[in-house]
């Protein structure tokens, strides 16, 4: 199904002439240099051809015959490969004598592997860009590195050739792209199948191309589809012929998924959770209401952190899903129909794992963020816009002044929570776990973790799952509410603030620094302690004339709350008293100053790579 998918996909691209969409035979890779022909084979120059607009140069990417997969064994590229195969050179400077020694034998085999390919395959050819790779080929000497134009930078580069004066890279010319197609379809040991795919009976792949750009992988890329060990292989099959996948296929599906994954700051179809980097499409008759779809849903997955226009579309799709109103009165081109498909992939050695697969229409996947929304809700509200996944996930991770690294976020958890959100299912419960334990440990309380709190409890009351769950989970402040986990937090929120009438606001640690973690999971070792400062701090707050008609309301209000609590306090509080716990503080802390929720609304941004 997921492979099917990806080269319905590709095919829809190729249709629509996309920008960077590789050719069959053909792959973007990143490229840095460019060695300059002349017509008799002599080096001319040798063209720095990296994007130098950003603090270094980075590899410029370029549509190049398709790399071998070099998972063993010395392999040669057509008309491009890095400067062990091209010239014959490595760096070796930071090796030993031995390691040395090992490095330039294979150095030597590699550059050897890339002659013999190029001299078998161009011998009969009259193109006379072809010829002068021969005659360099034939003339050129590793030793010869050594003077200008080559410099220690262009060591392990990947590099191209063209003819001096002329703009067309060699494996550009129509002679090259004749000679590739010769060389794909000349393959001795091809198996002939049906291919699961296309249901046709086609040459298989014996290995697929690599898939890039999924964070943590291999940089030279993994496989979702690979049988490298006997334990795999069955009835004597040799790699790809134990899931028969025709070499048309196998290049659409992983040069679609590439495309997905490109990193691009124009790219809206990829978003990073944790270690998953979850990609989707649309598909649909029409280009455009394609188009228009997995734009829309890319907002709906990745809403901006801030008041953009974009936002403003998000809030009024939202609005328009609650109503019952069809899409399409926001935008002629958005059908509740069309198919979406999303994907997440996660690092595994040198294989992929497919975190989750989900596929629905558009307006069904716009329904469940509707109500993923929805369970989120508290008051006030910490954000400007709903928090994306991405950030519901890092607030599980520890916070360190305020800030979190996706790096810290739990593998499993960001694909289970990313399915939570597509399907409409329970949130994980690793989801809860460690939001409570990171609020326990670094005493953060910050906006996103208390409405985490609220939406893991909300969505089980909703789907009927937890019998404990006999109450609507309060979105703003309840007086009425006389759960004692929520009456313990509102507690603890007016204890605090005895303190800070008592001693100012510029106190070093509150006892929210201080006793939060104790105070939500043993209230009853914590409170009689607290609640006898709480009398000098409601003494001293009395003494001064400014503050005298504050402590009144401050002990009238504590009075009320400790009379609606049991005798005697529980001993400790299960997990879900805890999230109540932080919601009745949350809610009873800012009932009043909605100005002030930022001193606890969420601030942390991902540290790191930006995704």
């Amino acid at each position: 199904m997921i492979l099917q998918a990806l080269v319905r996909y590709y095919r829809r691209l190729c249709s629509q002439g996309a920008k960077g969409l590789s050719p069959y035979g053909y792959s973007a890779e990143k490229i840095s240099y460019a060695i300059l022909l002349s017509r008799e084979g002599r080096v001319m120059d040798v063209a720095d051809i990296r994007d130098t607009s950003g603090k270094k140069p980075v590899p410029q990417s370029l549509i190049v015959p398709q790399p071998e997969k070099r998972t063993a064994g010395v392999k040669a590229n057509f008309l491009w490969d890095n400067s062990r195969y091209v010239l014959g050179v490595t760096n070796t400077s930071k090796l030993s004598a031995a390691e040395k020694a090992k490095a330039e034998q294979k150095t030597r085999a590699q550059h050897e592997a890339f002659k013999t390919l190029h001299q078998q395959t161009l011998a009969n050819s009259d193109d006379e860009g072809l010829q002068a790779l021969l005659k360099f080929l034939a003339a050129w000497s590793p030793e010869s590195f050594t003077a200008p134009p080559f410099d220690k930078d262009m060591l392990d580069a990947n590099m191209v050739f063209r003819l001096d004066g002329e703009m067309t890279y060699l494996h550009d010319r129509p002679a090259a792209q004749d000679l590739r197609a010769r060389l794909l379809s000349k393959d001795a040991d091809v198996v002939v199948a049906d291919c699961l795919v296309t249901g046709e009976c086609l040459p298989v792949a014996r290995l697929h191309p690599s898939i890039k750009g999924v964070n943590g992988a291999q940089s030279s890329g993994a496989s979702i589809v690979s049988f490298n060990q006997a334990s795999f292989r069955s009835y004597g099959k040799e790699q790809g012929e134990n899931a028969p996948v025709s070499e048309e296929a196998a290049f659409a599906y992983t040069t679609a998924l590439n495309y997905l994954l490109r990193r691009d700051a124009n790219n809206r179809q990829r978003i990073q959770i944790g270690d998953t980097s979850v990609v989707f499409w649309a598909e649909a008759a029409d280009a455009q209401d394609a188009e228009e779809a997995e734009l829309t849903f890319a907002s709906l997955i990745d809403t901006p952190p801030d008041d953009s226009q974009e936002a403003a579309k998000l809030r009024t799709v939202l609005e328009c899903i609650a109503q019952g109103r069809p899409l399409r009165n926001i935008d002629p081109h958005l059908e509740e129909g069309t198919r979406m498909y999303v994907l997440g992939l996660a690092p595994n050695a040198a294989r992929l794992s497919i975190r989750f697969w989900e596929t629905e229409t558009l307006g069904e996947f716009a329904q469940r963020i509707a109500q993923h929304e929805q369970d989120l809700r508290i008051e006030p509200v910490p954000w400007k816009t709903a928090p994306a996944a991405w950030r519901l996930a890092l607030a599980t991770a520890p916070s360190r002044d305020g800030r979190s690294k996706s790096d810290d976020i739990s593998p499993l958890l960001a694909g289970e929570l990313m399915r939570a959100i597509l399907t409409g299912g329970l949130y994980p419960r690793s989801l809860l776990a460690n939001v409570i334990m990171r609020m326990r440990s670094d005493g953060d309380l910050s906006g996103i973790r208390v409405a985490i709190c609220k939406g893991v409890l909300q969505r089980e009351r909703r789907l009927g799952v937890n019998p404990q769950h006999d109450k609507e989970i309060p979105v703003g402040l309840d007086t009425n509410n006389t759960d004692t986990g929520y009456l313990l937090g509102r507690l603890f929120s007016k204890l605090e603030e005895a303190q800070r009438a008592a001693l100012g606001k510029d106190i070093n640690a509150t006892i929210r620094d201080r006793y939060y973690g104790a105070a939500s999971a043993t209230p009853a070792s914590i409170f009689p302690m607290l609640l006898r400062n709480t009398q000098n701090h409601l003494s001293k707050a009395r003494k001064e004339d400014k503050k005298r008609s504050w402590a009144m309301s401050l002990e009238k209000d504590i009075g009320q709350i400790i009379n609606d609590l049991p005798p005697e306090l529980p001993r400790s509080l299960p997990i879900e008293k805890q999230c109540k716990f932080a919601i009745g503080y949350y809610h009873q802390r800012f009932a009043y100053k909605g100005k002030d929720v930022q001193d606890v609304a969420d601030t942390t941004e991902p540290e790191g790579e930006t995704v």
